[in-house]
């Protein structure tokens, strides 16, 4: 385990569950790709969670194929959605399945895992677990269900949603909401999508949402396609503020160790397979992007450090 026991992640599905099963925990203090390896080489584990930046980190290493990753039954990626482009190329470069799973501290916080006796669709979530109930429902009014394959804020139902935020009545009550027939919903705050056959796909916070020229633009399927890209190890996109389209997209790029690109080049990788409205209209190559203790990308410093800029972008 590299990921802090205070996050929820980190405390259910790794400390929680290596104590339900009596399993040896090996935990470094903090993450670096080497000491990672070389665990896991030397202790041979059978179980392995981590966050997206981690399996990225992980693939970029130039000789990960000689720590026996092999030998590690379940890989799991959580925490934030994992690119479909790195789920592919672990599944080709290790071997193994890399499973994905979604959940919230007000849900205790597992709400869907991918099926590991059944039909898996990678890049989405998996199926909901037993007894817990979901729907997808307008970002507008939030009480509007919305059809199959139709994006809308995602809410959790069941028996490990929250009873309420402690000493915080108003933020209970809009996070916790009752429909027609009594039953108290979760509105997680997160924009997703259901498929025919259940399985779910998040595509990003509803905060992070852009919207250009009146249209809606996910962070996410911006960042998929740029992750493409062969020479990008790190991707992160965000909306700035603009005087004739209200907001355009920006993203931010981390190059893999020894590969180069220029930003015309990214553009114009974007260009075959977005609209126009969602290209990016800036595209900045730096060395590290803001990181969590858990490995996720903090979108916030990215926003707060284009925030300070002088002026706004002009399309």
């Amino acid at each position: 385990m590299v990921l802090p026991f205070f996050h929820i992640y980190a405390f259910t599905v790794g400390m929680m569950t290596g104590i339900w099963i009596g399993a040896l925990q090996i935990i470094l203090p903090k993450y670096d790709v080497d000491q990672v390896l070389t665990a896991i080489r030397d202790y041979r584990p059978t179980y392995f969670p981590a966050v997206p930046t981690i399996y990225v980190s992980l693939l970029n290493h130039p000789k990960l194929k000689d720590y026996g990753l092999e030998h590690v039954r379940t890989f799991n990626s959580g925490g934030a959605p994992c690119p479909v482009d790195v789920i592919e190329q672990f599944e080709r470069t290790i071997g193994r399945t890399l499973y994905e799973g979604y959940g919230l501290s007000e849900t205790s916080p597992v709400t869907h895992s991918t099926p590991q006796l059944a039909r898996r669709k990678p890049g989405t979530i998996g199926l909901p677990l037993p007894d817990t109930d979901i729907k997808i429902v307008d970002i507008e009014t939030g009480t509007r269900e919305l059809a199959i394959g139709e994006a809308g804020e995602l809410c959790i139902a069941g028996p490990q949603v929250m009873k309420g935020y402690w000493n915080q009545p108003a933020e209970t009550s809009s996070t916790l909401r009752a429909d027609a027939a009594g039953r108290v919903w979760l509105h997680t705050g997160d924009i997703a999508r259901m498929d025919a056959d259940g399985f779910t796909s998040i595509v990003q916070r509803k905060k992070d949402m852009i919207i250009v020229d009146g249209f809606n633009v996910y962070p996410s399927d911006v960042e998929g396609v740029i992750y493409t890209h062969p020479a990008v190890s790190l991707a992160a996109v965000i909306g700035v503020p603009d005087a004739y389209h209200g907001e355009v997209v920006k993203a931010f790029v981390v190059m893999k160790p020894g590969a180069s690109t220029t930003a015309a080049e990214l553009t114009a990788h974007c260009a075959v397979s977005l609209a126009e409205f969602k290209l990016p209209r800036e595209i900045e190559i730096r060395e590290t992007l803001p990181m969590s203790a858990v490995g996720k990308i903090l979108y916030r410093i990215l926003r707060e450090e284009q925030r300070v800029k002088p002026g706004v972008v002009n399309g």
